[in-house]
């Protein structure tokens, strides 16, 4: 029997790569309220590993809260975000940046692939890969397989974003069980705990990275038209993303959509209650 087919069946886990290092990364995913452990994941990139399992207190699949958790976190920065996620039944990934639609691919579990090719060019563009060197290969994982499982799909995921400079540490990989992951990130030298300390806490110290970073003429207090349009826009996107995750009880949604109705409000409070001459 294979390796592949004698592994056990997987519990649902989930990593979340970010194309950003940690000290860009652990502002805002504190604002995601969630306990994670952030580490290093190669060159200009890192991984979130987290430390609970909502989508089993709370009915929500894992797939639904990686989106939103993804989507959060791409809207308060200028990197992507890439969900990796999987259960016992599928496997797959979803792509956020910034306010663009997010986009995604899925795998059963034997490796059937579900979804679009139009995806895989999405993700090379948005991601920056190389249009000629990577994009076949990222075709190759929506072809029929019989030989390639979820995980072989994943893995073969990970090997194409190599190229962009991915690197994730020895055993934090699609498929390992949640424990391992957890005590694999644990031990990473440069490993950050995120915990959410209050918003006062949080949105400080998000606002004080964003303002070293290049978002500095899109802060409430440049007073620029695009900062005021940027602010109109998240508010406008925070309502409906907020009614949608209470309509479908999505946590991750509901904290996208609180988060780009804080962010949207304090801009335009601040903008406000200091008039331009």
């Amino acid at each position: 029997m294979s390796t592949e087919n004698s592994r056990p069946t997987p519990a649902p886990g989930a990593l979340l790569l970010c194309r950003a290092d940690p000290d860009s990364v652990a502002p805002v995913a504190q604002l995601l309220r969630e306990r994670m452990l952030l580490t290093s994941a190669g060159t200009g990139w890192s991984v979130l590993v987290p430390e609970g399992k909502p989508w089993l207190e709370g009915g929500e699949p894992v797939d639904s809260v990686l989106t939103g958790w993804a989507t959060a976190l791409a809207v308060g920065a200028s990197w992507p975000v890439l969900a990796l996620w999987w259960d016992a039944d599928r496997s797959g990934c979803t792509l956020a940046a910034g306010f663009r639609r997010t986009v995604g691919y899925v795998w059963l579990a034997n490796g059937t692939p579900v979804g679009e090719d139009e995806a895989m060019r999405t993700f090379a563009a948005r991601l920056g890969l190389d249009p000629v060197l990577d994009t076949q290969p990222l075709y190759d994982l929506t072809k029929p397989d019989p030989t390639a499982k979820a995980r072989t799909r994943m893995l073969g995921l990970l090997a194409v974003l190599a190229r962009a400079g991915v690197a994730l540490p020895a055993g934090l990989a699609p498929g390992e069980p949640a424990d391992r992951l957890r005590g694999v990130a644990r031990v990473q030298p440069d490993v950050q705990r995120i915990e959410w300390t209050g918003w006062r806490g949080a949105v400080r110290t998000e606002l004080d990275a964003l303002e070293r970073g290049r978002l500095g003429p899109w802060l409430p207090w440049a007073g620029t038209p695009r900062a005021r349009a940027l602010a109109t826009a998240q508010l406008v996107a925070g309502l409906p993303l907020t009614v949608w995750g209470l309509y479908r009880r999505g946590g991750g949604w509901i904290v996208a959509g609180s988060l780009l109705i804080a962010h949207g409000a304090l801009g335009l409070l601040y903008d406000l209650s200091h008039p331009r001459d």
